[in-house]
């Protein structure tokens, strides 16, 4: 069975709306890749992803030197099998995306709050009111797709 792969916007979006986590892969200034898994806000009329971290640490230190992210998402995982007694008759079912983009800081306040709010909207489904001190310590982003590819497998 080869994987199949997806266009339709709301199929897309459908994937990443099941997903709890991300994974946020970047490649710092030698070239190393490096990942970390990161709750996230999806907007799919403009295909944005909406991100928020510590304004310190190793990734920030890549993000500013190369804005440059791949980020994945994946559900439905079920493993399947033709012959229970042959390895190699053994794969799994699974629904992806990929999203290609760059990494955009959001300083001001006022949208820090609303970037904040979208990513409590995405797991409890109501939104916050932030304390000043948060809002400044915070570091919010998003990343507006450029690219995105999309497949399943075993669907």
């Amino acid at each position: 069975m080869k994987h199949r792969t997806l266009t339709n916007p709301e199929e897309i979006r459908g994937i990443i709306g099941k997903c709890q986590v991300c994974q946020v892969g970047m490649s710092d200034e030698n070239g190393n890749p490096y990942t970390l898994p990161m709750n996230f806000a999806f907007t799919g009329d403009n295909d944005t992803v909406w991100l928020h971290s510590s304004r310190n640490g190793k990734k920030m230190d890549i993000l500013k030197k190369n804005p440059k992210v791949c980020i994945s998402f994946s559900t439905d995982y079920t493993l399947r099998f033709q012959n229970e007694n042959i390895a190699c008759s053994y794969s799994m079912k699974y629904r992806s995306v990929l999203i290609f983009g760059k990494v955009e800081f959001i300083e001001d306040p006022a949208e820090k709050a609303d970037v904040l709010n979208r990513i409590m909207t995405h797991y409890v489904k109501r939104t916050f009111r932030f304390a000043p001190p948060a809002l400044r310590e915070v570091c919010c982003w998003k990343v507006k797709a450029e690219k995105i590819e999309a497949r399943d497998y075993g669907y």
